[in-house]
């Protein structure tokens, strides 16, 4: 049975359809009622102080869940609509970039350093886990685990 994680509130869940019931909408949380959940190929256990950023086709920020806040000092409405490296100041230190390739192929892409610096904050480094949203709109789920 795959397992979902859900963006706004973190719970894990085992479902037997991506789907709500018989119609084509994607599955919500059942939890908090966020409107939608990312499926999980395989177990992932997000670290506590992580945080969530659901970003659509062309990687702008769609919604933030979980712990992105706390990360960047930037709410919803600061980040809405807006480019993910461009709001978050993401800096990889590979030569290839971990959202253009889970975008283009439809691949989870785990454990990468990364360097933020949400709107010219202060710099703080983290963990990046990248997961494709498999639906036809496409689309991903950042996951930014702080380093202590």
């Amino acid at each position: 049975m795959p397992i979902f994680i859900c963006p706004q509130c973190g719970k894990r869940s085992a479902h037997g359809d991506r789907n709500a019931g018989f119609s084509q909408r994607p599955r919500g949380c059942d939890k908090c009622g966020y409107g939608f959940v990312f499926e999980l190929l395989d177990d992932y256990y997000p670290a506590s102080g992580a945080a969530f950023f659901v970003c659509d086709q062309e990687a702008r920020i769609i919604g933030c869940g979980k712990g992105s806040y706390e990360l960047t000092g930037l709410t919803d409405i600061d980040v809405f609509g807006r480019p993910v490296r461009e709001v978050l100041g993401l800096e990889f230190g590979e030569i290839e970039d971990p959202i253009a390739k889970t975008l283009e192929w439809g691949v989870r892409s785990t454990g990468h350093d990364v360097k933020v610096r949400a709107e010219g904050d202060l710099e703080a480094r983290a963990v990046a886990d990248i997961f494709p949203a498999y639906d036809e709109d496409g689309g991903m789920l950042l996951v930014l685990t702080p380093e202590v």
